[in-house]
């Protein structure tokens, strides 16, 4: 039966439209995979000689125990932003004489070639060679290793959970910002409490029954839910009643008053905007993972100012990152309608800048907690909002013109829907605007220091933002130009 799932998605696959491209796209999705796993080796087989320079007077093992924790934290959080659910086409599958479980199980198996799966897998087995060639037993070490894995299998089952639960993802937030907290400020330190979990993991090798116990748990509360919702009644969406909410006050934004208005109702009123800006909103908190890092010595090229800049960027623009990349594929159920009112491409360009910009001035107000940790981190946080005005909101739209995935608004407790989470080319996309403000702030800071690299950053901020209306337009004739094939991949079915 597996066999024939995998054909039905074969098919499915070659006989889109947009088969040439879609092909095209995935070769080089796979040789951006290839790379990052040839990265992930690289990391596996040198990170026990980095953790035995950095702390001499340490095992190096016990080390990685104490901080692998966090490395499962922030998998937890990236799986929940970024992880599709596996995709099958569930309706026409309902109807033929399937088992429910047969179709439930494959999508559970299926989920485990995600990509995060096999990061953990490239990093931990050349890590656990080197461990052998030390001469760590063989049992501890491939006790450790496999319980490593289903770990992170475990936690790939709770995003069924997470995802389509947003009371799950409250709880387990809340409890991980708890826990960084205690962690930051001495009170509770998971990092002990985890090491010492780990370590009895890689003494005792028996103890593997508690993460393969764990697994077992969440592979059958994740069948269990899916098994219960998944039908077609809960595969449609069903009308309900709204409360309307007065937006008058964006009138004074002229013409693009009427697509803010859109945007924000759209955002209020259905799942998918709805938790893609939560999850614009956890990047408020990424610096606080570099100056963690710095606080507890850890020392890593990731905890100087070029990273630092980096991570304020995503600190300020977490929304443009987000929900702004998905720009125009939002209004993909009625983009063909909209396409066809007498309005103008750069209005429509314009309210998705406004509300970009918006989204950046709350979250660096809403950040400014973090001058307590002095005014350079501060001076970063304001270039990185200039930044994100000036610059970043310009690429965002850009990038949107390329990406034309349809996108279903209202996913909220379905079955066995499609999540959407981020496509492999989107995040190859973003590289460039990921790095540029590292390389704004470098070479500025490399000759003439750091105030430098903040001012440079901040000056072409404010160039950006005067000039609006040229990269607007410049953009616009890139929208006009492939308004038709937008369209016609607005039509593809999801």
């Amino acid at each position: 039966m597996f066999k024939k799932f995998i054909s039905l998605e074969w098919k499915q696959f070659k006989r889109s439209k947009n088969f040439e491209k879609s092909l095209i796209i995935k070769i080089f999705m796979g040789l951006g995979i290839f790379a990052l796993l040839l990265y992930a080796i690289g990391i596996g087989a040198g990170l026990f000689f980095g953790l035995k320079k950095g702390f001499p007077d340490k095992d190096p093992w016990q080390v990685l125990n104490s901080y692998i924790v966090f490395w499962f934290f922030g998998e937890l959080i990236m799986r929940y932003m970024i992880q599709k659910m596996p995709v099958l086409t569930i309706k026409p599958l309902l109807m033929l004489p399937i088992p429910k479980n047969k179709i439930i199980h494959y999508g559970l198996g299926k989920s485990l070639l995600s990509i995060f799966n096999f990061i953990l897998l490239f990093i931990l087995i050349p890590y656990s060679i080197v461990l052998l060639i030390k001469g760590y037993a063989v049992l501890n070490v491939l006790a450790w290793f496999f319980g490593m894995m289903m770990i992170s299998y475990t936690l790939n089952y709770i995003i069924f959970l997470v995802n389509k639960n947003d009371t799950y993802f409250y709880t387990i937030l809340t409890i991980l910002l708890g826990l960084i907290a205690l962690e930051y400020y001495n009170i509770f330190k998971i990092s002990v409490f985890a090491g010492s979990a780990f370590n009895y993991l890689s003494a005792h090798a028996y103890s593997i029954v508690i993460p393969l116990t764990t697994l077992i748990i969440s592979y059958l509360l994740s069948y269990k839910h899916l098994k219960k919702n998944i039908n077609l009644d809960d595969l449609e969406i069903k009308a309900k009643d709204v409360k309307t909410t007065d937006l008058s006050w964006l009138n004074r934004f002229g013409d693009v008053a009427p697509f803010l208005k859109n945007d924000l109702k759209l955002i209020w009123r259905n799942a998918r905007p709805r938790k893609t800006v939560i999850s614009g909103a956890i990047f408020l908190f990424y610096a606080l993972y570099f100056i963690m890092m710095k606080k507890n010595g850890i020392k890593s090229g990731m905890n100087n100012p070029y990273m630092m800049a980096f991570a304020m960027m995503f600190v300020t623009g977490g929304f443009a990152m987000t929900f702004g990349q998905l720009v125009p594929s939002w209004d993909s159920e009625y983009y063909k309608l909209l396409m066809s009112q007498n309005i103008k491409y750069k209005t429509y360009l314009e309210s998705k800048w406004y509300l970009m910009g918006f989204a950046v001035i709350i979250s660096f107000i809403l950040a400014t907690p973090y001058i307590y940790f002095g005014w350079e981190i501060y001076g970063l946080l304001v270039a990185g909002m200039f930044f994100n005005l000036g610059i970043n909101s310009y690429l965002v739209l850009f990038g949107g013109s390329l990406l034309r995935m349809p996108i279903k608004l209202n996913e909220k407790a379905k079955a066995f829907g499609n999540t959407q989470g981020f496509k492999m080319s989107q995040m190859l996309i973003s590289i460039p605007k990921m790095f540029l403000p590292i390389l704004l702030f470098a070479v500025p800071n490399y000759f003439w220091g750091f105030n430098a690299g903040i001012i440079t950053i901040v000056v072409l901020g404010i160039i950006g933002i005067l000039l609006k209306n040229y990269f607007l337009s410049k953009i616009e004739k890139i929208y006009q130009k492939n308004k038709y094939i937008t369209i016609e991949a607005y039509n593809e079915k999801s």
